[in-house]
């Protein structure tokens, strides 16, 4: 470890909607299958994200906003009391350190299985996930889900509503929608997913109809100040084909400009990219970028030098994911150039227990 502090803008205080961050380093939602069957927060989760709470917000992971929106097992949701019981005392823990939080709010769609939630999953049209999905009793074939009817769609709109002052009861001072990585809201934007006939299928406008709904009612909930929203543009995860990518994000980036956001967060953000340029270019508001890391180790600096070439693209916020989990002091070893932990087993990220969860050392206290 070396004492030389490293200065970077990466470390300069900056404002979100209400909330004055002191440092521009945003740990990323990562789901890691620790709650319980039912989706409560168990202490063990309070334990992680209090360890973590330097980052400047933490953005916690996936949580379904209705029991037919489970993608996998043990994984978190806040769509009844006991999940707002569960997330209260995760909230606490982070708050009593001195971090704040978002919650993100996810609907897998079609990325689910009556195995897990016990319900048929739904999707924007009845196309299966082209590939098979981990479930209690191990890894089944999915199963076609049924087409979301009008009815559906304006309930689960409400449904990630009441999702979003459940998270707010709980403590947490804002919520992320998830509008990526291939679950609910990027099955109606992709063409591959949506062969809808209505108004929620076929052009761009129709498209992107539901995200914009969703959001729009999320943020009535609870004030746009207090919502994000998680894109991916180009993100093939999942089995997603968007096939007019240049034309989605563009369209909903105009649609939301005016909506007053917390924040629009990209995934796998590249400054290179025409599409993620022409999104800096149009929003308005706070961008947050989670930049390309290596899948097989964690950079010497963290991802410093990638967080900082995205700032100078036009970022104002970088999240960064695998670097939080395995270095709980993140923020502290990029502050003083200290080695970084690298994650030991990628298969214990989306196991139960502390091993690989809370188990990663932090530096030593300075006596």
């Amino acid at each position: 470890m070396t004492n030389t502090a490293v200065s970077h803008s990466l470390f300069e205080p900056v404002g979100l909607g209400p909330l004055t961050l002191p440092h521009r380093l945003v740990m990323a939602p990562l789901t890691r299958n620790r709650a319980t069957a039912d989706g409560v927060p168990t202490p063990l989760m309070a334990t992680y994200y209090a360890e973590r709470a330097s980052a400047a917000l933490i953005i916690a992971e996936a949580s379904t906003p209705n029991a037919q929106g489970q993608t996998y097992p043990n994984i978190t949701a806040i769509h009844g009391p006991a999940h707002v019981e569960g997330w209260r005392r995760v909230t606490e823990a982070v708050r009593a350190e001195g971090g704040r939080m978002f919650l993100q709010l996810q609907h897998g769609g079609r990325v689910g299985h009556p195995d897990t939630s016990g319900l048929l999953p739904v999707a924007p049209s009845p196309i299966a996930l082209p590939e098979t999905i981990h479930t209690p009793a191990g890894r089944r074939p999915a199963v076609v889900p049924r087409e979301m009817t009008a009815e559906d769609i304006r309930s689960t709109a409400a449904d990630f509503a009441a999702a979003a002052r459940n998270a707010i009861e709980a403590g947490f001072e804002g919520v992320e929608v998830h509008g990526a990585n291939g679950h609910l809201l990027h099955q109606f934007l992709a063409r591959g997913t949506n062969r809808r006939a209505d108004a929620y299928g076929g052009s761009v406008t129709n498209r992107i109809r539901f995200v914009v709904e969703v959001v729009e009612a999320v943020a009535e909930a609870i004030g746009p100040e207090r919502v994000g929203l998680r894109v991916s543009p180009g993100n093939t995860v999942n089995g997603i084909d968007e096939g007019d990518t240049a034309e989605i994000y563009p369209a909903l980036v105009t649609a939301l400009a005016d909506s007053g956001l917390a924040y629009l967060h990209i995934v796998h953000a590249d400054p290179e990219n025409p599409v993620h340029q022409r999104i800096r270019k149009d929003w308005p508001g706070t961008l947050i970028a989670n930049p390309v890391l290596p899948q097989d180790r964690i950079p010497d600096d963290g991802g410093l030098a990638q967080g900082e070439r995205l700032l100078a693209a036009g970022a104002d916020l970088i999240a960064l994911g695998r670097p939080f989990l395995a270095n709980p002091d993140l923020i502290r070893r990029m502050r003083t150039g200290a080695p970084m932990n690298q994650v030991r087993d990628a298969y214990l990220m989306y196991v139960g227990g502390p091993t690989g969860y809370t188990d990663y050392p932090s530096l030593p206290t300075d006596d």
